[in-house]
C-alpha cells in the first residue's frame, strides 16, 4: 500500500514538472469550423470557453504553466494534408498544437480571465503575421539592381539605426511609438512601447523586431506612410510629435500638422475635438546639422 501511494505521489509531483499548451478557438467562426470533426466534443462555444477557463485555473493551482495557443482551424487542415494525418483525430490535435508553442503565438496562463487574455492573444498573432509579411516582402526585394547589396538588408539596418536615434532624442517618460506603412499590397501598422523607468529595463525584443521590419519595408519600397511618437510622464501633459515616410526617408511633421492628423477622423474626414491634456508638437531633430532635413537611414540606398 505504501510502494502504491508512493508512486502516486511521484506522478503528481511529475504532473507539476510538465509543462503544457493548449489550443484556444477564440471565436464562434472557428469553433463552427471545428464542430465537423466527430471527434470534437463540444457543441457549444460559451460553455466550450467555461471548460477552458476552468482547466486553466485547476492546472494554476496545482502550480502547472500552461501555455495558450491560437488555434486556427485553416492552419491545422493545412498541416494534416501536408503531413497525411486524419484531422479527426485527437492526438494529431493535440500534436499540431505542440508545434504552435514553438511556432504560433502564444501567452502564458497569468490567471486571468479569457476575457482579458484572448484579446492579447489575438493582438499577439496579428503582430507576429505582421512582422512574417513584411519581412517576406524585405527579402522579396532582392538585391540591387546597381550595386548589388541586398536592399532589404540594407534598408533593415538603416530602420534599426533611425529608431535607436528615435528613442535617444525622446523626452523622458514612457514612449510609445506606432508606425504605418500603407503604400505596400496591404497596410502594416506595427507598435512599441518603451517604458521611461531607469531600472535598465529591456524592450521587448519582437516589438523592436516587428517595428524595424515594418519601418525598413517602408523605407526600401519608398512607400508612403508614418511614424508617430506619443511620451507620457507623470502629472504632465502628453506629447506627441511625428514625422511622414516619404520617398524612403522621414519628413519631420509640423505641430499643426500632428493635430491635425490627430484631430481628424481617419474614415469619415470629420474633424473631432482635440484629446485633452495632450500637447502636439514638432519632433526633436534626429541629426545636428539641419533639425528639418528628411531623415534617411545612412545605410540605405538613394539609386
Amino acid at each position: 500500500m505504501t510502494a502504491h501511494t508512493d508512486h502516486r505521489t511521484m506522478r503528481r509531483v511529475l504532473r507539476r514538472e510538465i509543462a503544457g499548451t493548449i489550443g484556444l478557438l477564440t471565436d464562434e467562426h472557428d469553433f463552427r469550423a471545428m464542430r465537423r470533426y466527430r471527434t470534437f466534443a463540444f457543441a457549444d462555444h460559451a460553455t466550450y470557453l467555461r471548460q477552458v477557463e476552468e482547466l486553466l485555473r485547476i492546472r494554476a493551482r496545482q502550480g502547472t504553466h500552461t501555455t495558450v495557443a491560437l488555434f486556427d482551424p485553416r492552419e491545422y487542415a493545412d498541416y494534416c494534408r501536408a503531413k497525411d494525418l486524419d484531422p479527426d483525430v485527437p492526438a494529431h490535435r493535440t500534436r499540431f498544437t505542440a508545434e504552435l508553442a514553438t511556432t504560433g503565438p502564444t501567452l502564458p496562463y497569468d490567471g486571468r480571465p479569457l476575457a482579458d487574455l484572448v484579446p492579447d492573444l489575438v493582438d499577439e498573432a496579428v503582430r507576429q503575421a505582421t512582422w512574417e509579411y513584411a519581412a517576406t516582402l524585405l527579402a522579396r526585394l532582392g538585391p540591387c539592381a546597381t550595386c548589388g547589396e541586398d536592399v532589404g538588408r540594407a534598408a533593415f539596418s538603416g530602420a534599426s539605426d533611425l529608431v535607436v536615434r528615435i528613442l535617444d532624442t525622446a523626452p523622458p517618460g514612457d514612449r510609445h511609438l506606432v508606425c504605418s506603412v500603407t503604400g505596400t499590397p496591404e497596410t502594416l501598422v506595427a507598435a512599441l512601447r518603451a517604458d521611461g523607468d531607469t531600472d535598465g529595463t529591456p524592450l521587448d525584443e519582437a516589438e523592436v523586431l516587428e517595428f524595424t521590419t515594418v519601418l525598413a519595408l517602408g523605407v526600401a519600397t519608398r512607400s508612403p506612410g508614418g511614424l508617430v511618437v506619443r511620451v507620457s510622464t507623470p502629472d504632465r501633459p502628453d506629447r506627441v510629435y511625428g514625422w511622414r515616410l516619404r520617398d524612403g526617408a522621414l519628413h519631420p511633421l509640423t505641430a499643426g500638422e500632428v493635430f491635425d492628423a490627430y484631430c481628424t477622423d481617419a474614415d469619415s474626414g470629420d474633424l473631432i475635438a482635440p484629446e485633452p491634456g495632450v500637447d502636439y508638437g514638432a519632433p526633436p531633430a534626429l541629426t545636428r546639422d539641419d533639425p528639418d532635413a528628411p531623415e534617411s537611414p545612412p545605410t540605405g540606398h538613394h539609386h
